[in-house]
């Protein structure tokens, strides 16, 4: 990767915040499920357009902006500072790693050291179900593409990074606990990591069904592996959109995907924002 686009991104967006204590990476229509919520005080705003090797979000359903803001929670006696990143570049866009790890990268250069990755997702389990919650316990690369291929920069960890622990356990309990007070159905699950931007044939999900995976997308881990590798603690958390090809009784679309998360919309505000106040 090249260090120098993620130094002229630092250069833009550092001056609007210098520190963060925790990073959202919101995918498919997650973006604006904390920015209005009225503990949010919102303190800058910044287009992925104007970040260079960023550009603007190409997805539809991905806001594509940074919001930095400040969490003040039911209980919080110090605010906390927050970089939301609402939407995110995907690897099947074909622009290259830089894109699609500037959040995490510009997150650690601010300081961060946690992280929580939303992301939308087809329903591989047959107990899930469409507007169910998963908290990610681990992930399958189906697709053995890795963003720290290529030479070794020492910022970004070591060599041969541990992986037996991408997704850290405590917050992983946090999140099953925001989303058991919100009273919402979630359960602990694997993800598989396909590239996109095509479905997956009915022939690909029994496979990955059969390597334990519980549901499937084409985000989350390019950015987990490389935020676990900087020692960033991370989160994930997925709504599950859809039936998995081969479940689903019909043709899969991103109108659906889209249509889903929006119905969901409020229930992902609530717990976002439980799981924000664990922190106060």
């Amino acid at each position: 990767m090249n260090v120098e686009i993620f130094d002229r991104a630092a250069a833009r967006v550092l001056p609007l915040a210098p520190h963060v204590d925790m990073a959202l990476i919101l995918g498919s229509g997650w973006s604006d499920a904390i920015v209005a919520h009225a503990n949010f005080a919102v303190r800058a705003r910044l287009p992925y357009s104007e970040i260079p090797g960023l550009g603007a979000a190409k997805v539809v359903g991905h806001a594509g902006e940074l919001v930095i803001g400040e969490w003040n929670g039911a209980t919080s006696l110090i605010p906390m500072t927050i970089a939301v990143w609402c939407g995110r570049r995907h690897y099947y866009e074909g622009e290259g790693w830089e894109a699609v790890l500037m959040p995490v990268e510009l997150s650690r250069r601010m300081g961060g050291k946690r992280m929580l990755v939303t992301n939308a997702s087809g329903g591989i389990n047959p107990a899930l179900r469409p507007g169910d919650f998963v908290v990610i316990k681990d992930h399958i690369n189906t697709v053995g593409i890795n963003p720290l291929i290529g030479p070794h920069n020492p910022a970004w960890g070591a060599r041969f990074p541990d992986m037996s622990a991408v997704y850290t356990f405590y917050l992983r309990e946090r999140l099953r606990a925001a989303t058991e007070k919100t009273g919402l159905r979630a359960m602990e699950g694997v993800y598989a990591f396909t590239s996109g931007p095509v479905y997956e044939t009915p022939a690909e999900v029994e496979g990955y069904k059969r390597a334990g995976a519980d549901i499937v997308g084409m985000s989350t881990v390019p950015e987990a592996v490389f935020a676990r590798a900087c020692a960033i603690e991370v989160a994930g958390l997925s709504l599950v959109t859809n039936y998995a090809s081969g479940i689903a009784p019909v043709p899969l679309s991103h109108e659906e995907v889209l249509a889903a998360a929006q119905t969901a919309k409020p229930r992902m505000a609530q717990i976002l924002a439980s799981f924000l106040d664990t922190f106060a």
